[in-house]
Protein backbone atom coordinates (compact mmCIF):
# COMPACT_ATOMS: atom_id res chain seq x y z
CA UNK A 1 0.00 0.00 0.00
CA UNK A 2 1.40 3.34 -0.92
CA UNK A 3 1.51 5.84 1.95
CA UNK A 4 2.84 8.96 0.19
CA UNK A 5 0.87 11.72 -0.45
CA UNK A 6 -0.88 13.16 -3.43
CA UNK A 7 -3.59 11.39 -6.67
CA UNK A 8 -0.64 10.66 -8.29
CA UNK A 9 0.67 8.09 -5.87
CA UNK A 10 -2.62 6.29 -6.34
CA UNK A 11 -3.03 3.11 -8.25
CA UNK A 12 -6.14 1.74 -6.70
CA UNK A 13 -9.04 3.86 -5.48
CA UNK A 14 -12.81 2.38 -3.64
CA UNK A 15 -15.37 4.28 -3.77
CA UNK A 16 -18.70 4.17 -1.66
CA UNK A 17 -21.82 4.26 -3.35
CA UNK A 18 -25.30 5.12 -2.25
CA UNK A 19 -27.03 6.66 -5.17
CA UNK A 20 -27.19 10.08 -3.70
CA UNK A 21 -26.08 13.19 -5.05
CA UNK A 22 -23.37 13.28 -2.88
CA UNK A 23 -22.02 9.62 -3.47
CA UNK A 24 -22.30 10.48 -7.55
CA UNK A 25 -20.29 13.53 -7.18
CA UNK A 26 -17.69 11.88 -5.39
CA UNK A 27 -17.61 9.50 -7.67
CA UNK A 28 -17.15 11.23 -11.54
CA UNK A 29 -14.41 12.55 -9.01
CA UNK A 30 -12.61 9.46 -8.49
CA UNK A 31 -13.44 8.18 -11.65
CA UNK A 32 -11.30 11.75 -13.12
CA UNK A 33 -8.63 10.75 -10.90
CA UNK A 34 -8.52 7.14 -11.86
CA UNK A 35 -8.05 8.19 -15.25
CA UNK A 36 -5.57 10.91 -15.11
CA UNK A 37 -3.14 8.56 -12.94
CA UNK A 38 -4.47 4.91 -14.50
CA UNK A 39 -5.41 3.32 -11.34
CA UNK A 40 -7.79 0.75 -10.40
CA UNK A 41 -11.70 1.43 -9.44
CA UNK A 42 -13.79 -0.05 -7.17
CA UNK A 43 -17.08 0.26 -5.98
CA UNK A 44 -18.96 -0.38 -2.12
CA UNK A 45 -22.37 -0.19 -1.84
CA UNK A 46 -23.43 -1.39 2.31
CA UNK A 47 -26.43 -2.53 2.84
CA UNK A 48 -26.77 -1.83 7.10
CA UNK A 49 -28.84 -4.51 8.80
CA UNK A 50 -30.59 -4.41 11.89
CA UNK A 51 -29.60 -5.60 14.86
CA UNK A 52 -33.11 -6.82 15.11
CA UNK A 53 -32.08 -8.94 11.98
CA UNK A 54 -29.39 -11.78 11.13
CA UNK A 55 -26.92 -10.13 9.48
CA UNK A 56 -27.09 -12.38 6.38
CA UNK A 57 -30.59 -11.55 6.38
CA UNK A 58 -32.57 -11.53 2.76
CA UNK A 59 -33.19 -8.05 2.04
CA UNK A 60 -34.25 -8.39 -1.24
CA UNK A 61 -35.33 -4.78 -1.84
CA UNK A 62 -32.50 -3.18 -0.80
CA UNK A 63 -30.38 -5.70 -2.42
CA UNK A 64 -32.15 -4.75 -5.56
CA UNK A 65 -31.79 -0.83 -4.96
CA UNK A 66 -27.84 -1.89 -4.39
CA UNK A 67 -27.93 -3.38 -7.48
CA UNK A 68 -29.35 -0.30 -9.65
CA UNK A 69 -26.95 1.81 -7.24
CA UNK A 70 -24.10 -0.29 -8.68
CA UNK A 71 -25.05 -0.67 -12.23
CA UNK A 72 -25.37 3.02 -12.45
CA UNK A 73 -22.07 3.50 -10.67
CA UNK A 74 -20.24 0.95 -13.48
CA UNK A 75 -21.96 2.64 -16.36
CA UNK A 76 -20.68 6.76 -14.80
CA UNK A 77 -17.45 5.04 -14.62
CA UNK A 78 -17.93 3.78 -18.06
CA UNK A 79 -18.14 7.03 -19.55
CA UNK A 80 -14.71 7.82 -18.46
CA UNK A 81 -13.68 4.44 -20.56
CA UNK A 82 -13.17 2.68 -16.69
CA UNK A 83 -14.43 0.03 -15.51
CA UNK A 84 -15.50 -0.41 -11.76
CA UNK A 85 -15.61 -3.52 -9.97
CA UNK A 86 -18.37 -3.40 -8.21
CA UNK A 87 -19.49 -5.06 -4.65
CA UNK A 88 -22.25 -5.02 -2.48
CA UNK A 89 -22.20 -6.55 1.22
CA UNK A 90 -24.78 -6.53 4.27
CA UNK A 91 -22.72 -5.56 7.40
CA UNK A 92 -24.07 -3.84 10.83
CA UNK A 93 -22.26 -0.99 10.85
CA UNK A 94 -21.08 0.53 6.98
CA UNK A 95 -17.78 2.29 8.64
CA UNK A 96 -16.48 -1.41 9.72
CA UNK A 97 -17.78 -2.87 6.26
CA UNK A 98 -15.70 -0.24 4.22
CA UNK A 99 -12.02 -0.53 5.99
CA UNK A 100 -12.61 -4.73 6.31
CA UNK A 101 -13.13 -3.84 1.98
CA UNK A 102 -10.82 -1.65 1.49
CA UNK A 103 -7.83 -3.61 3.30
CA UNK A 104 -9.33 -7.08 1.31
CA UNK A 105 -8.54 -5.09 -1.85
CA UNK A 106 -5.22 -2.85 -0.48
CA UNK A 107 -6.34 -0.24 -1.91
CA UNK A 108 -4.45 3.08 -1.69
CA UNK A 109 -7.58 5.25 -1.53
CA UNK A 110 -11.14 5.51 -0.56
CA UNK A 111 -13.89 8.03 -1.68
CA UNK A 112 -16.49 9.23 -0.14
CA UNK A 113 -19.64 11.33 -0.92
CA UNK A 114 -21.19 12.95 1.97
CA UNK A 115 -24.08 15.20 1.65
CA UNK A 116 -24.44 18.68 3.47
CA UNK A 117 -26.23 18.26 6.76
CA UNK A 118 -26.62 20.05 9.87
CA UNK A 119 -27.78 18.74 12.85
CA UNK A 120 -28.37 21.26 16.30
CA UNK A 121 -26.99 24.15 14.10
CA UNK A 122 -23.50 22.15 13.14
CA UNK A 123 -22.17 20.24 10.57
CA UNK A 124 -22.82 16.77 11.20
CA UNK A 125 -20.00 14.02 9.27
CA UNK A 126 -21.56 10.85 10.05
CA UNK A 127 -20.77 8.10 11.52
CA UNK A 128 -19.77 6.10 8.49
CA UNK A 129 -16.84 8.15 7.48
CA UNK A 130 -16.04 8.94 10.69
CA UNK A 131 -15.29 5.50 11.35
CA UNK A 132 -13.57 5.06 7.92
CA UNK A 133 -10.92 8.34 8.36
CA UNK A 134 -10.00 6.72 12.14
CA UNK A 135 -9.59 3.28 11.07
CA UNK A 136 -8.53 3.02 7.34
CA UNK A 137 -4.82 2.41 6.41
CA UNK A 138 -5.33 3.61 3.01
CA UNK A 139 -5.39 7.51 2.15
CA UNK A 140 -9.34 8.37 2.95
CA UNK A 141 -10.73 11.69 0.72
CA UNK A 142 -14.09 12.86 1.99
CA UNK A 143 -16.06 14.73 -1.04
CA UNK A 144 -18.57 17.49 0.49
CA UNK A 145 -21.46 18.18 -1.56
CA UNK A 146 -22.20 21.76 -1.98
CA UNK A 147 -25.36 23.12 -0.03
CA UNK A 148 -28.36 24.27 -1.18
CA UNK A 149 -28.31 27.97 -0.45
CA UNK A 150 -31.33 27.60 2.11
CA UNK A 151 -29.01 25.23 4.14
CA UNK A 152 -26.58 27.97 4.75
CA UNK A 153 -28.90 30.01 6.09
Amino acid sequence: MVRSAGPEAVRSILVVVDGSDASNYALSLACETAMRVHASLFGLHVIEVPRALPVDAELTADLERGEEIMSAAEKAASKYNLKLEGNIVQARHAGTAVVDEAAALRVDAVVIGLAYHRSYGRYEVGQMALSVLENAAAQVWIIRYPPRPDQLA
